[in-house]
């Protein structure tokens, strides 16, 4: 993977991180590790998610992609979308 610059991090991500964290998720940013990996692992039980926060417009970058043809991640734009799963 080449070199990159630090993570962009969505304007919602933490307004997402806290209603996940009110619901009782553990919840840790993975948005620094770069090259596709998903911007959180939650928790709550036995129940695992890996999320993409991304904003209303946002789009996957090719990284993102290829990481997700792999990986069980799911994309959320909202807290809505994020308390659903």
């Amino acid at each position: 993977e080449p070199m990159r610059k630090r993570a962009k991090v969505d304007s919602n991500q933490a307004e997402i991180v806290e209603a996940m964290r009110k619901a009782g998720w553990q919840v840790v940013s993975l948005a620094a590790l770069g090259g596709g990996v998903p911007d959180l692992l939650c928790a709550k039980g036995l129940a695992v998610k890996l999320i993409e926060v991304k904003s209303a417009t946002g789009h996957l970058t090719p990284w993102q992609v290829r990481f997700h043809r792999g990986w069980p991640v799911q994309v959320v734009r909202t807290i809505s979308e994020a308390l659903e799963l």
